[in-house]
C-alpha cells in the first residue's frame, strides 16, 4: 500500500463523499417512489424540501469531483517518482489490475454527474418540476457506479506495491506491447485521422441540420476516435518524438500542461453534444447546447490540428 499526503487526502475526501452520497441516495429512493406533485400532503411537501437537501448535496459532490479528477491526475504523477520504472501516470495506472478500471469509472461518472447537473438544472426552470422523479431516479442508478468507483480508488491505491518493478509508458503505448491498449497500433494511421476528421465533419452537418439525435450519436463517437488518435498520431506531434505515445505525459509541466486543456476542450464539447439528445429542452437552451459544443470540438480540433502543421512547418516532414 502507498499513503502519501496526497492519497491520503483522496481517501478523507472519498469517505466524505460516501456518507454524504448515502444521504442523497436514501432521500433519492424515498423521492422517486413518493413523489406525487399533484398532491397537498404533509409528506409531500416534505419530500419537496428533501429534493432541494437531496440536489444539493449531489450538486457540491459533482462541483467537489471535478477539481478532485485533476488531483488525482496530479497524484498519480506525483506517485510515478517513487515508483521504480514509472516514468508518469500510465505506470501508476498499470501497476495493477484496478488502474484502467477505475480511470473508466472516473470518466464514465464525470459525465453521468454532469448530465445530472444539466437535468436539475433543466428541472428547476418549471413550477412543475417535470424532471424531479427522473432526476433522482437516474442519481439511484448513478451512485452505484458511484460507490463503485470509490470502492475500486481505494483497492488500488492499497495494492501498489512501492518495491515493485513497473512498466513505463513507453513499454504501455507502443506497438510491441502486450496490453490491451496496443491492438490500436495495428490500425493504420491514415484511416484513423480520416474518421477523426470525418466525425468532425459529421458533427458540423448535423449542428446544421439540427437532428438531435445524430448530434448525439456523432460525439459519442468522438470521444472514442479522439482518445484513439491521441495516443496514436496526434501525441507524437505534441511531444516531437514518433515513439512516444503516453496519453499522460503531456499533463506535466514538460508540456506546459497542455493535456489539461486538451481533456477540458474534449469533454466540454461532447458532452453538451450529449446534451442535446438525451435532455428534451427548450428551443433557447438546445441552440445554446449545439453551439457550446461545436465551439469547443472546433477548439480541440484546431489546437490538434495546429500541433501537426506547426511541426511540419518546422521541419518539413510528416512524423
Amino acid at each position: 500500500m502507498i499513503l502519501t499526503p496526497e492519497v491520503l487526502a483522496i481517501f478523507i475526501l472519498n469517505a466524505l463523499f460516501a456518507f454524504f452520497g448515502i444521504i442523497a441516495f436514501v432521500l433519492s429512493v424515498k423521492i422517486y417512489l413518493k413523489w406525487n406533485l399533484n398532491s397537498v400532503s404533509k409528506e409531500q411537501y416534505t419530500l419537496e424540501k428533501q429534493s432541494y437537501l437531496g440536489a444539493t448535496i449531489i450538486k457540491y459532490i459533482f462541483i467537489i469531483k471535478v477539481p478532485l479528477f485533476l488531483f488525482f491526475v496530479f497524484t498519480l504523477d506525483k506517485i510515478s517518482n517513487v515508483l521504480t520504472g514509472a516514468m508518469c501516470g500510465a505506470g501508476v495506472v498499470d501497476a495493477t489490475g484496478y488502474g484502467i478500471p477505475l480511470f473508466i469509472l472516473k470518466i464514465l461518472n464525470i459525465y453521468i454527474f454532469a448530465y445530472w447537473i444539466v437535468l436539475h438544472n433543466e428541472d428547476m426552470k418549471h413550477e412543475n418540476q417535470p424532471y424531479t422523479k427522473q432526476k433522482f431516479g437516474f442519481f439511484i442508478l448513478a451512485f452505484f457506479l458511484f460507490i463503485t468507483e470509490l470502492i475500486v480508488e481505494g483497492l488500488m491505491f492499497s495494492s501498489i506495491e512501492i518495491d515493485k518493478m513497473v512498466s513505463c509508458c513507453g513499454t504501455l503505448y507502443s506497438s510491441s506491447s502486450t496490453s490491451a491498449i496496443s491492438s490500436i497500433f495495428a490500425i493504420d494511421s491514415t484511416l484513423l485521422i480520416s474518421i477523426f476528421y470525418g466525425v468532425f465533419l459529421l458533427i458540423i452537418f448535423f449542428y446544421f441540420i439540427k437532428n438531435k439525435y445524430l448530434f448525439a450519436i456523432s460525439n459519442a463517437f468522438f470521444v472514442l476516435i479522439s482518445l484513439v488518435t491521441l495516443i496514436v498520431f496526434f501525441g507524437t506531434y505534441i511531444y516531437e518524438l514518433p515513439s512516444h505515445h503516453c496519453p499522460f505525459c503531456f499533463l506535466q509541466s514538460d508540456y506546459y500542461f497542455v493535456g489539461y486543456l486538451i481533456y477540458t476542450l474534449l469533454f466540454m464539447g461532447t458532452f453538451y453534444g450529449l446534451v442535446v439528445g438525451f435532455i428534451d429542452s427548450n428551443q433557447e437552451n438546445r441552440v445554446k447546447n449545439y453551439k457550446i459544443s461545436l465551439i469547443f470540438n472546433t477548439l480541440y480540433v484546431i489546437l490538434l490540428t495546429s500541433y501537426v502543421m506547426i511541426y511540419f512547418i518546422n521541419n518539413g516532414v510528416w512524423l
